[in-house]
């Protein structure tokens, strides 16, 4: 059985793909991705930082 790679997908993005792409990657639901990472940010941290380096930083499928 063959990974997926961590990498945004072309389709089912909402912004960019990232949480779309890592839900992939690790066999999850995107929604469930999308709503811990929407979560997430009313805990203090860099959650958008580093949102926008996976979407600098992910290739494009």
């Amino acid at each position: 059985m063959a990974t997926a790679t961590l990498a945004r997908p072309r389709n089912e993005r909402v912004i960019a793909g990232v949480c779309s792409g890592i839900a992939r990657r690790f066999g999850l639901n995107a929604n469930l991705v999308r709503l811990i990472f929407v979560l997430s940010l009313l805990l203090p941290g860099p959650q958008i930082l580093i949102y926008l380096l996976g979407w600098i930083l992910l290739p494009n499928e």
